[in-house]
């Protein structure tokens, strides 16, 4: 199916925001190596800018747009980035490369495909621990889930300060990088803060019941965000972490959290460089975790927890999850579009009959 461009790619053009009959006229075609077939060019008939299929996709200029699929299945799979490359064939820097560019690619689909939540749900939020470079540089990841489907809504990704025992050669660490840099910055509140205004955004004016550990910060940020619209369940964190325990949810993702990334392994040499990368690859796993994997094993194929949400008719493939470039929000082209006509906003139609033949499974 050939593509059809939605939109002006421009900001400034009038085409842009109100795309009206054919806006467009073909200039031909170009052709380059990485691509059997001919990539079309268009010409905007408001602004005169010439454009083409691939400055709508996320490959764009990429010189390998080959392997781009499996190395989003790899990075999702717990494999280093210098095994990734020795595997794929690319160098070090190439794989850097495509985790930052793919990895705010990701957010953006999160953000664009998760505009609502149903109201009434049961969330549970928690931290986990981890660091950058060093062990003294710690870092805190709070993620919080819808407690039914396991849809990860949010996460974050923030500095902390844990203070070693006096005297310790870890204390002594500290004092030399403190003596250099300054005291760490504690970011566990903003952080928080940030998750949970991520998911008052979704939910809102409707309840929602939060369950989480007994740290006091929770309480309090919850009744600042959502006032007497939230009933927070608390739980010690110290009780058996079960399939009994109200938190079991949280608690085997942050587990798939560690599984998933390489970088968030303890006692491993994969582990971030810096709190940025770490941000850029848990996109990619929440777009894994909630538009591509099946929520369960033992669920049906295709059966995400977006799907079980109404966000989406059926799982993505990860093809499909990088395919369009997202930020231009719900301006974007659907990922499951595959002429490129349907966008974003327009996921109720995506779900009708009506555009189904321009949505196929790939």
């Amino acid at each position: 199916m050939s593509f059809v461009p939605p939109r002006c790619p421009r900001l400034e053009c009038p085409f842009h925001l109100e795309p009206e009959g054919q806006f467009y006229r073909l200039r031909g075609f170009y052709r380059v190596r990485c691509r059997r077939q001919p990539i079309p060019r268009f010409q905007c008939r408001g602004c005169g800018r010439s454009f083409s299929r691939q400055t709508f996709r996320t490959d764009y200029r990429d010189r390998k747009p080959q392997t781009n699929e499996r190395v989003l299945q790899m990075l999702c799979s717990g494999v280093g980035l210098r095994q990734i490359g020795r595997t794929v064939g690319l160098d070090i820097h190439s794989v850097q490369g495509k985790l930052r560019k793919y990895g705010r690619q990701a957010a953006l689909l999160h953000d664009n495909l998760c505009t609502r939540l149903p109201s009434g749900r049961t969330f549970v939020l928690d931290e986990e621990e981890t660091f950058e470079c060093k062990s003294i540089r710690r870092l805190t990841v709070p993620m919080l889930v819808d407690n039914e489907t396991w849809f990860l809504v949010a996460t974050a990704v923030g500095s902390i300060r844990r203070l070693a025992v006096t005297g310790s050669r870890r204390w002594h660490d500290q004092q030399l990088e403190e003596a250099k840099v300054g005291p760490r910055p504690d970011e566990s509140r903003q952080r928080v803060a940030e998750v949970m205004q991520a998911l008052a955004r979704r939910v809102g004016e409707g309840s929602l019941t939060l369950r989480s550990d007994e740290k006091a910060l929770y309480r309090v940020l919850a009744r600042e965000q959502f006032g007497d619209r939230v009933r927070h369940e608390t739980t010690p964190g110290t009780d058996p972490r079960t399939a009994d325990n109200p938190l079991f949810v949280i608690n085997v993702t942050i587990t798939m959290s560690r599984d998933n990334c390489g970088r968030l392994r303890r006692n491993s040499w994969l582990v971030s460089k810096k709190a940025d990368r770490l941000r850029r690859h848990l996109g990619l796993f929440t777009v894994y975790r909630n538009y591509v994997r099946r929520r369960f094993n033992r669920d049906k194929p295709k059966e995400s927890a977006a799907k079980l949400l109404g966000l989406l008719p059926r799982a993505l493939t990860w093809r499909e999850a990088s395919r369009w470039r997202q930020d231009w929000g719900e301006r974007s082209i659907h990922p499951m579009s595959v002429t490129g006509r349907v966008t974003v906003g327009q996921h109720d139609s995506v779900r009708s009959t009506s555009v189904a033949p321009c949505l196929p499974a790939v």
